[in-house]
């Protein structure tokens, strides 16, 4: 099995057995701590009414969030459970849920396509990504954006990817929340923070600005809630 089709199993796997409910799942933190403070960062420079593409939405918590406050939402997984679990999540229907491979260039190229240029935010993905995926899923994010979107990606900083390995070699064994990561072969992130940018670049992407945040998990130990610290990028689309 070639290593992005692992991927794909690896991720369907974990959301098939995921629990249903709210902050069942590692990174599901409540969106009062995480997109709401992305928002922040991001919502006054998302303008001209374009549709915004969730990039990994997972089970959708963050991205019904999001449709309060954008006309049109689309989230994405690359894995159907997760999908499942969304719609499962939004009966009334607020956000269009779909399974989509956004380092797949025929498909960034369709949704394209059918939205026009879009705003894009990705939370977390691209350190869960193989390596060789990495660049054709930020050059995906340079299609959806077009002309005239912008982007919010946040990811888990290289300290977060040391604390998380700390936590899994613990002597009683990973937190509840992450085990099930571990156990379906979806390890800790190793993206260098310095690459970021660089796939960024190499989209032809530019940067408004960039800064750290902490990142909130729904696990917590003895020592209190793990917070992961990370670094976001506010990009614009490319010149045409």
């Amino acid at each position: 099995m070639d290593e992005g089709r692992a991927h794909e199993t690896a991720w369907q796997g974990f959301w098939s057995e995921a629990p249903g409910e709210a902050g069942g799942v590692f990174w599901d933190a409540d969106p009062a701590t995480t997109v709401a403070v992305h928002l922040t960062l991001f919502e006054s420079h998302f303008i001209g009414g374009l549709p915004l593409v969730d990039i990994g939405c997972g089970n959708g918590t963050q991205t019904r969030y999001l449709a309060r406050r954008f006309p049109r939402v689309v989230g994405t997984d690359l894995a159907p459970a997760a999908v499942a679990h969304a719609r499962r999540a939004d009966p009334a229907g607020t956000v269009d849920f779909r399974t989509a491979d956004m380092a797949d260039p025929a498909t960034a190229e369709q949704l394209h396509d059918e939205l026009g240029d879009a705003h894009v935010y990705m939370r977390g993905v691209l350190h869960q990504c193989p390596p060789e995926e990495r660049q054709p899923l930020v050059d995906g994010i340079a299609t959806l954006l077009g002309a005239r979107g912008r982007g919010f990606l946040v990811e888990p900083a290289e300290a977060a990817g040391a604390l998380l390995r700390g936590l899994a070699a613990a002597p009683t064994g990973p937190p509840a929340k992450l085990a099930p990561v571990l156990a379906h072969g979806i390890a800790p992130g190793e993206v260098p923070d310095a690459s970021v940018p660089v796939h960024v670049r190499a989209a032809g992407l530019g940067i408004l600005a960039r800064g750290d945040l902490p990142l909130t998990t729904t696990e917590t130990t003895e020592a209190g809630p793990i917070v992961l610290p990370s670094r976001w990028l506010l990009v614009t689309a490319r010149e045409r």
